[in-house]
């Protein structure tokens, strides 16, 4: 048995399941559990639920953990891994069945099924009758020979099973409506509802936060906390998050891995800005740190409706953080991406004098590296663009250009002076000029300012991709 700290101080646990990557829900609950651990200075488990062998891979346990680091959601214990705690979960299941809290049941999965069926045929909801549970004045029959019974919990017959939800509410579930739970499979291995009930006890935790797809697991995990005179924690069940189109959440619109959204250009930073909003306000607060989360963050401002993921705030909060990004950051990361593509940023200027150019012009680290790319590769504008934009006449104005270029001091007001006399000497207006060195240099008619850009660039390069077309 692994002894864990006791619980004197919130502790709070996200409990993947790797049978997929983690997603944009599951990247909220850790969110919020991980907030509110930070909060009441608690302390963050991270517990992988890998009991599903046919599903859980160690690629997708390995997407969770990277998930959660790109994220910057560090736990502060784990993770534990359920596999590795098989022994725990069977002495406990011998413990219940001691005590007469659990059963052994013969019923053959052919018997429950006709079981069913007929339940189905009545009207009647389908569930386990307790036709192996003890009772007193009841007689058993003989265990069948050869037959691996499984193990059932002996669940309330009457009275109800309530607890306070801290996002939905007073819920309560009538004991008559639950059955007898198999808690231990007929090759002894505990199933999913236990697990949790004895990860959560061992671990001592205090809140358990989670989404309401397991709001109907609770009443028997309480159930089992009971009967094992164990703590209850306190539970929170968020709400799911639908789609921009107001559906259940699909890969088209979020529910992809979180890595993902590094592939596609988010800053972790605006990523969490935007989970922390979603379901979850403080006044009209749109923009924060993670450090303005935790502060303010409570399980009282979360509303108990579905969240709507909404791609173009998503777009917008990832276009501040980027707008508002050290510059050196946001190198690092585009030179991953350029790095991605082959391209060698050590060449050509510096990487961040380029990132400054563009920054504030990008909804994306994508776009960025896009835009910064023609400043490390020569970039060939399409004989379309060459044709409209590098005409004869153009092509005179580059060549007088040229010739200021060779020999001004390259700094931004100098470059400025030399366009503006080129245009002068010329009679032509600025754009005439500007537009064409554009295509000659970048491929395209629009950038930053056409003297930062020459700036950045450097004499050397900027002299050499004009003799291309001159």
């Amino acid at each position: 048995m692994i002894l864990f700290k006791a619980a004197m101080t919130v502790r709070t646990r996200f409990a993947p399941s790797p049978t997929g990557f983690l997603h944009i829900g599951g990247a909220r609950t850790a969110l919020f559990s991980w907030a509110y651990a930070r909060r009441h200075g608690g302390t963050f488990i991270l517990r992988v639920e890998d009991t599903d062998v046919a599903r859980s891979t160690p690629e997708a346990v390995q997407a969770i953990l990277d998930g959660m680091r790109w994220l910057g959601l560090e736990h502060d214990e784990g993770p534990f891994y359920q596999m590795q705690r098989m022994e725990r979960y069977k002495a406990v299941v011998a413990q219940m069945l001691a005590a007469g809290s659990a059963y052994h049941c013969y019923t053959a999965p052919e018997e429950l099924d006709h079981l069913r069926e007929d339940q189905r045929a009545r009207g009647e909801k389908p569930r386990y009758d307790g036709r192996w549970r003890p009772e007193p004045g009841k007689t058993l029959p003989e265990p069948p020979a050869g037959v691996a019974p499984v193990v059932r919990f002996r669940n309330p017959l009457d009275g109800v099973v309530a607890w306070d939800d801290q996002v939905k509410g007073r819920i309560e579930f009538a004991n008559a409506e639950l059955d007898d739970l198999i808690i231990a499979r007929a090759d002894g291995t505990p199933t999913y509802n236990f697990c949790v009930v004895v990860d959560d006890w061992d671990m001592g935790i205090t809140h358990v936060i989670r989404g309401d797809d397991h709001v109907n697991n609770t009443p028997r995990q309480i159930n089992i906390l009971h009967a094992l005179g164990a703590p209850v924690p306190l539970y929170a069940h968020l709400s799911m998050i639908l789609g921009d189109d107001g559906q259940k959440l699909s890969k088209r619109h979020g529910a992809v891995s979180v890595t993902q959204y590094d592939e596609d250009g988010y800053l972790p930073e605006a990523v969490i800005n935007y989970l922390g909003r979603l379901g979850w306000s403080h006044g009209d607060e749109e923009i924060f740190s993670r450090e303005q989360f935790v502060e303010w963050f409570g399980l009282d401002h979360i509303t108990p409706s579905a969240a709507q993921f909404n791609t173009e705030k998503l777009n917008w909060l990832n276009q501040h953080y980027i707008k508002h990004a050290a510059d050196a950051y946001l190198a690092s990361e585009v030179a991953r991406r350029l790095a991605w593509r082959r391209i060698d940023t050590e060449s050509g200027p510096a990487l961040e004098r380029v990132v400054t150019l563009y920054k504030d012009r990008v909804v994306n680290l994508n776009e960025l590296a896009d835009t910064v790319e023609p400043f490390f590769v020569e970039i060939h504008a399409s004989a379309e663009m060459l044709g409209t934009h590098l005409t004869a006449d153009a092509r005179t104005a580059l060549t007088a250009l040229r010739s200021r270029l060779a020999e001004v001091e390259w700094q931004k007001p100098a470059l400025s002076a030399a366009i503006k006399e080129t245009c002068a000497a010329l009679g032509i207006k600025m754009p005439q000029v500007a537009i064409p060195l554009r295509v000659a240099l970048l491929g395209q008619p629009q950038s930053p300012s056409i003297d930062a850009v020459l700036e950045v660039m450097g004499r050397t390069a900027v002299l050499a991709r004009l003799d291309r077309y001159l």
